[in-house]
This record gives C-alpha cells, structure tokens and sequence, in this order.
C-alpha cells in the first residue's frame, strides 16, 4: 500500500476488548497507529471507534485489507467503512438565491481549508450564477415546480453521477426533495438550517423568534432525511441576542452562524470525522489532520 493516511469508522455492541482487538489486528498489517478515539454509549450498549493509520510500511493492498478486517468485523458484529487518504471528494452545492453560505465554501475550498472538489453548483433560480463564474466551477441552472419536480430531480441525479458526486451540500438550497431522492443518498446529503433545531422548524424562522422574544439564536447543520429537518445533526452554534434585535438584525447574525456551521459539518464530513448511529451523528473532533 502507498504511504498515506487510511481512517477507519467503526461501530459495534460493546464488549470487553475491543480496543486491544483492533490496535492488535492494525499493528499486525503493519501500520502505525496515528490517533486513537473512542466513545461508548453506556445507554445503547454500543462502542464506536475512528482510528487513522499511517500505511507507510504496510505491505497489504486495499482489498486484502477490507478482507481481513470484515472476517474480524463480522465476529464483533461491527458495522464499519474504511477511507484512504489520497481520495479527495467531489461536492455538489445546491442553492437558490442567498449566497452567504455558497460564498463562504467557495472561499474555503480555495484557501484549502476544506479539502475537497467542488465540481458543480446546482440552483433553482439563475441568480448566484455570476459567483460560479467568479471560482471558474460550472453552474446548471434547474428550475422547479411542483409539476416538474420529478423531471427536475432527475436531471440533478444526472449530474450527480456525472460528476462522480460524493457529497451534496444544500447552502440555502429553499426546496424540499422527495423521498426517492434523499433515499438514494444516505448520510451524503448535508443541509444547513436557519434556527437552532429542533426549535423554529420550516421557513421564516428568525420572524418567529422575534415573535417568541428568543434570547438565543442559531444554525443547525444535518444530514438531510425523509423526515424534514429531523435528520442527525453535525453542528449547532448560537449566539445570545436581546428584546431590541428586529427580524432583520436577526437574519444578519444567523447567516453568519450559518457559514461557521455549515462549513464546520462540511468538514467533519470531509474528513471522516462522523459516524451516524440510528438518527444520531457521533461527531469526532479533529486529531491532527
């Protein structure tokens, strides 16, 4: 195997061992242990590792890796995904009009303190169009209604796979996608919402806080589920205001929110960072990457 970075995520019921279990089997091919980090989830009886390796002097190929280690997985009953690296992802964005949140991804994957390729911007309107241009990153302009959402999302679908898409990121995308689409996606599609969840769901949200005279206001960044805003959630931040905030210093303070946020669960992502056990994210924190 070349020199880089391998991740493994693993989740299993908890048992007595399992740490030594699995540093044993990654000292055996070779590796070098880089991180180790665990959680146990006392109430669910469940363990969960994310554990990176350094493959520089491991004589072992991809597969026969995964091939070992699924016959010391089926044993521990774990369910578990492996990440190599030198494998940059391709992301989709989708928006309609607000630009903030595309900006600020945009801006970051150049500076490259998101690692990925964004291959594409997908958008309902045609309005952020100047800012694919801006970044050189092609730009398909998709309109939707509810008689052409169907043709509409097939289309997406299209290009997803053309792209080779791995992770679709919905910046302020203001359209709700069905549940065949989502179901094709599993944990692959992130969603930023403009409230601290599960309070203020669906649109409009910062109106109803300044009706409710909310003292905190936030973001809430999930993977995106049939059940609308309901799915795991990645990262949450919020900041306190007070009585003489109006709806729209509100708005003003949430997007800011919103791009700390959403970038952060972009990047947990990116860098596997993330396990989802049930309508839970167990989200790691960074270990040196």
């Amino acid at each position: 195997m070349q020199s880089q970075i391998v991740t493994f995520l693993i989740k299993c019921p908890d048992q007595k061992g399992l740490v030594a279990k699995f540093t044993t089997f990654f000292y055996e091919q070779g590796f070098n242990i880089l991180s180790c980090q665990q959680y146990v989830n006392a109430m669910a009886d469940r363990y969960y590792m994310r554990i990176r390796l350094d493959a520089a002097e491991a004589e072992i190929s991809k597969k026969e890796l995964e091939d070992k280690f699924e016959k010391v997985a089926t044993t521990l009953k774990c369910t578990w995904s492996v990440h190599y690296g030198k494998e940059k992802q391709n992301v989709a964005i989708m928006v309609s009009h607000t630009s903030h949140c595309l900006y600020d991804l945009l801006e970051r994957q150049r500076e490259g303190t998101i690692d990925c390729n964004i291959s594409l911007i997908i958008s309902n309107h045609n309005k952020l169009k100047p800012i694919a241009d801006m970044f050189g990153i092609p730009y398909y302009h998709l309109p939707v209604s509810k008689e052409t959402k169907i043709q509409q999302e097939a289309q997406i679908v299209g290009l997803l796979e053309e792209y080779t898409v791995d992770l679709i990121v919905m910046a302020r995308y203001m359209q709700i996608l069905s549940e065949d689409f989502i179901n094709k996606y599993p944990q692959r599609i992130i969603n930023i919402h403009h409230s601290f969840l599960p309070a203020f769901q669906g649109a409009n949200p910062y109106q109803r806080a300044y009706e409710r005279g909310v003292k905190l206001i936030g973001a809430t960044a999930h993977y995106a589920t049939v059940d609308l805003d309901e799915g795991p959630i990645i990262e949450q931040d919020v900041e306190r205001i007070s009585h003489e905030s109006t709806p729209k210093t509100l708005k003003g303070i949430g997007a800011d929110i919103e791009r700390l946020v959403l970038a952060k669960a972009v990047k947990c992502h990116l860098q596997h960072q993330i396990i989802v056990s049930d309508n839970r994210a167990i989200v790691f924190p960074e270990s040196g990457e």
